[in-house]
C-alpha cells in the first residue's frame, strides 16, 4: 500500500472508521466515521478546506493578486494566455507578450504553469529559445503561465493546520555530489536507488529538458565526472517530488514565520496548507521574504518517507484532520 493511504488507513482505524481503498492505484479512500459520516480523500486532496479558497490556491495568478492586497510580499509576476483565452478577455496577454515581460524584469526569470503541482515544467529562462521552448510546453496542456522575476534564497515549506504549525523544512532543489570518480549519471542513478531503498518514489525525470540545460549552462553533460564534493544543482525548483531533498526544521522555526504563514493561511480561508517561502533562514527573526505560493492541497508522501519522526508528524496531522471531519 502506498506510504500516505497506509497512513491514512492506519489514523482512520485507530478512530473506529471503516476504510476502503480503491485497490488497482491505491490513491482514493473511503472513510466512514462511528457516528455515520462519510469523508473522501483522492491521495493529498482532503475535504478540510473550502471549494472556493482551494480553488483560489491552486491558481497561481489569482490568489498572488489577493495575497498582494493582503500585505504580503509576493513574487512580482504576470499571467500570459494561450490564443483562445487572448480571444475572450479585455486585456490579452500573449506568449510574445510574455517574452517582452520577461525582458522587461531581467533575464533570468521564472516561468511556470498557472495551476499545475508538484514543480511541473517550472524553470528559470536565461535567454529567448528558452522561453518560448518553456512556453509552448506549457501551452500545449495550460491555458496560460506566469512569468515572474527570479528571486535568490532558500526554499522552505510550513505546514499549516487550524492555525498550529505542523511541519517546517528547507526544500532543495535536485542535486548531486561530486566523488571525483563518477559520473553524473551514475551519481544520479544512486541517488534513485536510495529514494526507492527509503521508500520515496521514483521522482527523477532522466529525460527531463530543464537537466539537460542546467548541465549545459554548467559546460556539464551526463557523462561529466564532478571533483569531491561538488555540488552539481540539477533543477531549479526546489520540489520534493522531483527529486529535492528536505531538511527538517519544524523545532526551529522562529515565531516570526510561524506567525506568518498561519496568517497568510487564515488570511486566504483555509485551514490546511503548505506555505513556501523563500528567504534566508526559518529559525532567524524576519526580516524579509518572498512568498511563493500556497497550497491548500500539500503533498506529504515525501516528507514523510524522510523517517520515523516525519512519518508521526504526518500521521498527527491526519488524526487531527479526521477528528475535524467527523466533528463536522
Amino acid at each position: 500500500m502506498r506510504l500516505i493511504t497506509s497512513i491514512f488507513t492506519k489514523v482512520a482505524e485507530k478512530m473506529g472508521a471503516t476504510v476502503f481503498i480503491e485497490p488497482e492505484y491505491q490513491l482514493i479512500g473511503h472513510i466512514k466515521f462511528k457516528n455515520g459520516k462519510v469523508t473522501i480523500f483522492d491521495h493529498n486532496k482532503l475535504d478540510i478546506n473550502g471549494a472556493g479558497a482551494a480553488s483560489l490556491a491552486k491558481d497561481k495568478g489569482f490568489s498572488n493578486y489577493f495575497l498582494k492586497q493582503l500585505g504580503y510580499h509576493v513574487s512580482i509576476g504576470n499571467t500570459f494566455f494561450n490564443d483562445q483565452i487572448c480571444a475572450n478577455i479585455s486585456n490579452p496577454r500573449n506568449i510574445h507578450d510574455g517574452w517582452n515581460y520577461a525582458q522587461k524584469l531581467g533575464l533570468p526569470v521564472i516561468v511556470k504553469p498557472l495551476n499545475l503541482s508538484q514543480g511541473c515544467l517550472v524553470s528559470k529562462i536565461y535567454e529567448e529559445s528558452e522561453y518560448y521552448h518553456l512556453a509552448e510546453k506549457i501551452l500545449a496542456i495550460q491555458p496560460g503561465f506566469i512569468v515572474e522575476r527570479f528571486y535568490s534564497g532558500n526554499d522552505f515549506r510550513i505546514l499549516v493546520l487550524e492555525q498550529e504549525i505542523i511541519a517546517a523544512y528547507q526544500r532543495i532543489p535536485l542535486s548531486v555530489m561530486g566523488d571525483g570518480k563518477s559520473t553524473i549519471i551514475e551519481l544520479l542513478n544512486k541517488k534513485q536507488e536510495n529514494f526507492l531503498k527509503n521508500t520515496k518514489k521514483a521522482t527523477i525525470n532522466f529525460q527531463d529538458f530543464r537537466i539537460l540545460q542546467n548541465l549545459t549552462r554548467q559546460n556539464l553533460s551526463f557523462d561529466s565526472i564532478p571533483d569531491q564534493d561538488v555540488i552539481v544543482y540539477l533543477l531549479d525548483n526546489a520540489n520534493l517530488s522531483t527529486g529535492g531533498e528536505a531538511i527538517d526544521l519544524t523545532d526551529k522555526i522562529h515565531p516570526d514565520f510561524q506567525e506568518l504563514a498561519i496568517n497568510i493561511t487564515k488570511d486566504m480561508g483555509l485551514r490546511l496548507a503548505g506555505v513556501d517561502i523563500l528567504t534566508t533562514d526559518i529559525t532567524q527573526p524576519l526580516l524579509d521574504y518572498t512568498l511563493l505560493e500556497i497550497n491548500s492541497s500539500p503533498g506529504l508522501t515525501y516528507y514523510a518517507s524522510l523517517g520515523e519522526t516525519q512519518i508521526q508528524k504526518v500521521e498527527y496531522l491526519y488524526t487531527k484532520i479526521l477528528q475535524t471531519l467527523e466533528k463536522s
